[in-house]
């Protein structure tokens, strides 16, 4: 508890730090989701620390804020922040260049700032957070997750311990569950992949939506994924998350279009085979099929799917249940 409450004090500081104009009791109470009467105690607990805290006078109002900054110890970037900015630079590669770049940048002079002490203890727990951490970007909603929740499960895989969960999914209903995590797959909605502690090591992890998760606890048993455990290849063997068994997949799209399709990716691991007549043949290894039919309403007009029979049997049914989206109620 005291460990939090220094946090929350330094988390302020930062703020009162960052603004130019300086920040009111209201908006200090707004930025930490407190309650007024706990920020004016730690307004008083920040002027013994920081004697510069300087307070503007702004009728009806008044402003603090700390002019000289802080120093480097305390704007020390955390492991979760560079990873957080590995993981948007990654995101905006294929979409947005200029910004990965810009991102790419902005990590590069961060680092640079940091003493080599300080640069070595990040790296590790960089390095492990984006081990356990994979990206399967979907368009569209996607449901809430609480970033509460989202952190006992990250701190539990940089410390790798098992974690118990009220989980309110799955064939056995709502009860509380001890995990083994072995990482966290973002898509149309954020998944632990993990199995269940009672169950062998030699059995394969279980998707588990985070958003169906309560009162998360890391316990202090050992946990983690199993030697060899790759969660991007994990991740990389179906379109989206869902997992099942892979098939080859064929596409051949139409020589008009040809050109536009050659600077799409399809799957991380695609092939694309220009052919005599202008047409580009698309090859992937994946599963999900379900998934991957869905996305190719984009393409429609544009291509068509040679193989798997299966996947044209996804798509038939895709066209059917959007059909219903059409019927009058």
């Amino acid at each position: 508890m005291r460990h939090e409450k220094s946090a929350r004090l330094v988390e302020l500081a930062r703020h009162l730090a960052a603004s130019s104009y300086g920040l009111t009791l209201d908006e200090m109470a707004e930025k930490l989701d407190v309650k007024r009467r706990t920020i004016e105690r730690m307004r008083d607990q920040l002027a013994m620390m920081y004697p510069d805290l300087e307070e503007i006078s702004d009728p009806p109002t008044k402003r603090w804020r700390l002019p000289k900054g802080l120093d480097s110890f305390t704007l020390a970037p955390t492991s979760e922040e560079m990873a957080a900015l590995t993981t948007a630079q990654k995101q905006l590669e294929r979409a947005n260049p200029q910004a990965a770049h810009a991102l790419s940048s902005l990590e590069t002079k961060l680092l640079s700032a940091l003493k080599s002490n300080v640069k070595r203890r990040l790296a590790t727990d960089i390095e492990a957070l984006m081990q356990a951490e994979a990206i399967a970007v979907q368009p569209g909603p996607r449901a809430s997750v609480d970033k509460d929740v989202l952190q006992v499960l990250r701190d539990a895989l940089l410390a790798l311990k098992q974690v118990q969960v009220h989980y309110s999914g799955g064939s056995g209903g709502p009860r509380q569950r001890d995990l083994v995590p072995y990482g966290i797959l973002f898509g149309g909605e954020a998944y632990l992949i993990a199995r269940e502690a009672h169950v062998s090591e030699d059995a394969p992890p279980r998707m588990w939506r985070i958003d169906r998760m309560r009162s998360p606890i890391m316990l202090d048993v050992p946990g983690g994924a199993p030697e060899g455990f790759d969660l991007q290849a994990y991740s990389e063997r179906s379109f989206g998350v869902y997992q099942e068994d892979t098939v080859d997949v064929c596409l051949r799209v139409f020589p008009d279009f040809a050109e536009e399709a050659s600077r799409w990716v399809f799957h991380p691991r695609q092939s694309l085979e220009p052919q005599e007549d202008g047409a580009l043949l698309v090859r992937l290894h994946g599963g999900g099929l379900n998934e991957l039919a869905w996305s190719l309403f984009r393409w429609g007009g544009k291509l068509e799917i040679l193989a798997p029979p299966a996947l044209k049997r996804a798509m038939a049914n895709a066209l059917d249940l959007a059909n219903t989206m059409l019927k009058a109620g």
